[in-house]
């Protein structure tokens, strides 16, 4: 279809709730995407971390093909092998011992909430300054931007907000009433942000003190994207609850909230569910993902690429680069300019790349990027900014 055709219906069919590029996308492969028209952009959103084995992976693509043959989704009113074969990995890759799969980040941290209220009986949530966890109520309540939520407060009740990276913060927060503290290893929608050096071992000592949950949102650090299958990994600890989505199925929906043994058997039956939870298909493609991602090392692929991308930003002029920070593939560029131009900008010259607030570029490609894409992507980026 005509692609001005194609825009005229979204405006008169789709609900206003994106701003969307002008490029219709109809086709991948591995890290590029071709829209419409034929013209080939190299991804380095890779659909927002959803694809980290790229687009059209040969062994997803088969498991895929091979589960819709056989079954598609049977609800969790029966058991299926792809479903509890994916919670034996995560059980494996997490050192934590149970999971409840769902369809997506927002549900996944949802998940975490209602958890950890009902394991500890208490209702406090404490998150942190500028961290995204999702739109539904109660992770809408658990994200800090206002523009997301104003309209349709009243919230969920018991949230409060501590600074980013600041533990003495978190323990001077943490009431009788405190459940859990939910973190991102790195916080990804607000632009990429580091924290400090030993920021989550801290944290994971303040709420063992006290006694409260840790919950890690690994939705956009997760499935290796930082140089392990989660992030926390690199800290030496272990959380309480953690969270997945985004890159676990390489573009198929799921979620997945991941506990121990001890906080995941306070959920009785009936207290949560999902109809297309843990469904089949998506589980399939979860494990073809994972065993992808092993086999082929990307996790250490992951590291060394990002090292160099990230060499590769800091050699950029000052006037133009501020700051660089990230970790694996996920890459934080900080402009003195607006982002969204120079977004534009990449686009019209064959790149993908987003802005996560006005003036950080965020890069993050598929997990088999290699250093030849990362050379190809600064040419456009270097094209872009001069």
């Amino acid at each position: 279809m005509d692609a001005k055709k194609l825009f005229e219906l979204e405006k008169k069919y789709v609900m206003p709730t994106y701003t969307r590029h002008p490029i219709v996308l109809a086709s991948g492969i591995k890290n590029y995407v071709l829209d419409s028209n034929g013209k080939r952009y190299l991804d380095f959103v890779g659909a927002l971390a959803t694809c980290p084995v790229g687009h059209n992976n040969p062994d997803v693509v088969a498991a895929i093909e091979a589960q819709a043959k056989k079954l598609i989704n049977t609800t969790c009113l029966y058991y299926t092998e792809p479903q509890i074969l994916l919670a034996q990995e995560l059980a494996k890759l997490s050192g934590l011992s149970k999971t409840f799969f769902s369809n997506s980040g927002s549900e996944a941290n949802e998940v975490a909430i209602k958890l950890a209220r009902k394991h500890t009986q208490k209702k406090g949530i404490i998150s942190t300054e500028h961290a995204f966890h999702g739109r539904t109520m109660g992770a809408l309540s658990a994200t800090h931007k206002e523009r997301y939520k104003e309209y349709c407060k009243p919230l969920v009740p018991g949230f409060s907000f501590v600074p980013y990276g600041d533990a003495a913060a978190l323990e001077s927060a943490i009431t009788d009433d405190t459940a859990a503290f939910i973190v991102e290893p790195i916080q990804g929608e607000a632009g990429v942000i580091m924290p400090p050096k030993g920021y989550l071992q801290e944290v994971r000592k303040t709420c063992d003190k006290h006694s409260v949950l840790l919950i890690l949102d690994e939705v956009q650090t997760g499935v290796g994207r930082t140089g392990t299958f989660y992030c926390y990994e690199q800290e030496g600890i272990l959380p309480d609850i953690v969270t997945l989505a985004k890159g676990l199925a390489n573009g198929v929906p799921i979620g997945a909230t991941t506990a121990s043994d001890k906080v995941a058997c306070a959920f009785d039956p009936g207290d949560q569910g999902s109809t297309f939870g843990g469904n089949a298909l998506s589980c399939a493609a979860a494990l073809a993902t994972i065993n992808y991602i092993t086999k082929n090392k990307l996790m250490n692929n992951a590291k060394t690429t990002g090292e160099y991308f990230m060499k590769k930003l800091r050699q950029m002029p000052s006037k133009h680069v501020t700051e660089v920070r990230g970790k694996g593939l996920m890459i934080g560029a900080e402009l003195n300019i607006p982002a969204k131009q120079i977004v534009e900008k990449c686009i019209a010259n064959g790149l993908l790349v987003n802005n996560a607030s006005d003036t950080v570029l965020r890069f993050l490609p598929p997990l088999i990027t290699m250093k030849e894409d990362v050379d190809r992507a600064m040419e456009v980026l270097m094209e872009a900014l001069s």
